[in-house]
């Protein structure tokens, strides 16, 4: 079971996002169970359950654990493919965000499409590493930052443009043979409190104006796109 994996398919998201076969994906993040099992839980018939399994079962969402005999019948063990699960905007891909339609690096909204994108393309890479057997190099950097003024966050989003815009500038080489071209994301936004949906209580004073960008690294698919 992977810890987490995006879901592509408008169809298999249509399937997760269905309250009842949400609640038996939730049960079968657990350990596996089978169809009579999952029905005390979720106070559905065992064949109403058994509707449910097959129809997740076909878009990937649960697998098979192991068969095991009761009595004159063999139950089927499930277990979800997944511990949780993200939609990617592929499943929406004629309304998908394109944050190439505007670049607005104060706005949150550009930020969502950046992030959208990201789960998108990570998805995209997923697949494609499973198929082929494959590992997939990533790398993530995760941390918080307190800043005490709004001054403060402009001159650390101008040093973190300038810092990134060195490295990029330093390690880029569109002409290099073989080489592969990695898309760069970095985002600055308020912390969201735990309990708390609205990141609006939680930001703060107001942003200071936009710093001056580096500028584009030379050509190349290479970028930074650093938003607030």
């Amino acid at each position: 079971m992977w810890e987490v994996t995006v879901i592509e398919d408008a169809a298999a998201a249509a399937a997760s996002l269905d309250p009842i076969r949400a609640a038996l994906l939730a049960e079968l993040a657990g350990e596996p169970a089978s169809a009579a099992m999952l029905a005390g839980r979720v106070g559905l018939p065992r064949q109403k359950v058994n509707y449910h399994l097959r129809a997740l079962e076909q878009h990937g969402l649960v697998e098979l654990a192991f068969e095991r005999r009761k009595g004159n019948v063999t139950e089927r063990m499930m277990r979800a493919t997944a511990a949780s699960y993200v939609i990617s905007p592929q499943a929406l891909a004629a309304v998908q965000p394109d944050p190439g339609r505007f670049r607005d690096q104060l706005s949150a909204r550009w930020l969502l499409a950046v992030a959208a994108r990201l789960v998108r393309d990570v998805g995209v890479l997923i697949t494609g590493a499973a198929r082929a057997d494959r590992r997939l190099a990533t790398f993530a950097l995760d941390g918080e930052v307190r800043f005490a003024t709004a001054a403060d966050r402009a001159a650390f989003v101008d040093e973190l443009t300038r810092g990134v815009g060195a490295l990029v500038a330093k390690y880029h080489d569109a002409d290099a043979e073989g080489g592969r071209p990695h898309r760069i994301v970095v985002a600055l936004h308020p912390t969201v409190k735990p309990g708390h949906g609205d990141p609006v209580a939680v930001a703060g004073p107001a942003p200071a104006p936009t710093p001056t960008p580096e500028p584009e690294p030379r050509s190349g698919r290479t970028v930074i796109e650093e938003s607030s």
